[in-house]
Formats: structure tokens, sequence, C-alpha cells
């Protein structure tokens, strides 16, 4: 894991929180919640090929 994709996520999540008030406080919940949930989905498809790489390191040390 590169400092980079760190960097990206915080990134991700400032400006997911900064739009996400600034939709609340407009009286849109329902957009604020979709940019929550599409905040977490592009972290998310980040972060699945470092975990799916984690189980196989795991599996490959314990020889399951």
């Amino acid at each position: 894991m590169t400092i980079i994709l760190i960097f990206k996520i915080a990134a991700v999540g400032i400006i997911v929180t900064i739009l996400s008030q600034v939709l609340k406080y407009s009286g849109r919940e329902e957009h604020a919640f979709l940019i929550t949930l599409a905040g977490l989905l592009i972290v998310m498809s980040w972060i699945i090929p470092y975990i799916q790489d984690l189980f196989e390191t795991m599996q490959d040390l314990f020889s399951l």
C-alpha cells in the first residue's frame, strides 16, 4: 500500500464530508446519503485488491 492511496482516501473523505454537510444543511438528506455511499464505494473499489492480496498472502503463509 502506497502513501498516495492513503492521501487519496483522505481526500475523498474530506470532499464527501464537506458535500454531505452542505447537502444536509440545504435540506437534501437523501442526496447527502447518496454522496456518502458513492464515496464509500469508491474507496472500497481501491482497497479490495489490497485485501484480496492480504488473504492470498495469509493463505500462502499458512498453506491452507
